[in-house]
């Protein structure tokens, strides 16, 4: 479902339907040159592909902004082909496939809690915290005496996705992940 809204009325996060896709505010500028009418300059990203575009709209143009239904749901397991995600509220429970969860996969845990964002029945996005806590399962041992400064090297978490950490995190500690960089943060 969209509505109709202007230009004048942006708000960064706000998502947009237009003929290229659904696409998210990332920030706008209202521009009034001296000569000449008002304009709009955006920077929009599309919530399936992850580019960034830049649009320039007339000031008071006419834009459907797609009404997303977002809900908090916990991830429960991976039948092998889909990830099973159940609603708090419901228990509903609901299929996302490996493509709709893009690089969100690499730090899904069983029990974790997402917000998935759906538009018309179709799922357009799936979002974790910043930050989540995973558990390291296979790392080479830090030397003793080896104390390079900012020296790293890759550790496998418990999803299977491969981080790169200081020396002194070893096997079996809990590292906190930052979910969009994919970066380590600090020990948890």
């Amino acid at each position: 479902m969209s509505v109709s809204t202007t230009t004048n009325d942006l708000k960064n996060g706000m998502t947009l339907e237009i003929s290229d896709g659904l696409f998210t505010v990332i920030e706008f500028q209202h521009v009034k040159p001296g000569k000449g009418g008002a304009f709009v300059r955006t920077k929009l990203k599309n919530l399936r592909t992850g580019a960034v575009i830049d649009r320039t709209y007339r000031a008071d143009e006419k834009i459907e902004q797609a009404i997303i239904d977002k809900r908090e749901m916990q991830y429960l397991y991976n039948d092998g082909v889909d990830y099973i995600f159940m609603d708090s509220q419901t228990y509903e429970q609901l299929s996302v496939s490996d493509a709709a969860l893009g690089t969100t996969k690499n730090f899904l845990v069983e029990n974790a809690t997402a917000t998935i964002s759906t538009y018309e029945g179709t799922i357009v996005g799936v979002e974790l915290p910043a930050a989540v806590e995973l558990t390291i399962t296979a790392t080479e041992p830090g030397l003793q005496g080896d104390r390079v400064s900012g020296a790293r090297k890759p550790a496998t978490l418990e999803t299977g996705y491969v981080v790169q950490v200081p020396l002194f995190v070893n096997q079996g500690d809990r590292i906190k992940v930052d979910t969009r960089s994919g970066e380590y943060l600090t020990r948890a």
